[in-house]
């Protein structure tokens, strides 16, 4: 994928993610970020499993991307609960 379609993929599925985790957007440039993170580790995940790596702006792009920044987000949240205890 070019750097634009990560940019636009990232930003969509790491604002998806932030709404369904966080209940609200994390800002234009950490959605970004956390949707190229959830790409990539949602394209681990579905390679994992035997899927095909997504490629270009499309939905399976999106729901893969989307998929890996909830894992992060979930990750994320689990690590920092517990060192607040």
């Amino acid at each position: 994928m070019s750097i634009l379609a990560w940019l636009v993929v990232g930003l969509i599925a790491g604002f998806l993610a932030s709404k369904v985790i966080n209940k609200a957007g994390s800002g234009l440039v950490m959605d970004i970020v956390l949707g190229i993170v959830g790409a990539l580790v949602g394209g681990f995940i579905f390679n994992a499993i035997g899927h095909s790596a997504p490629t270009g702006i499309n939905l399976y792009s999106i729901f893969v991307a989307f998929i890996g920044a909830v894992v992060v987000l979930l990750i994320y949240h689990l690590i920092f609960r517990r060192r607040a205890v």
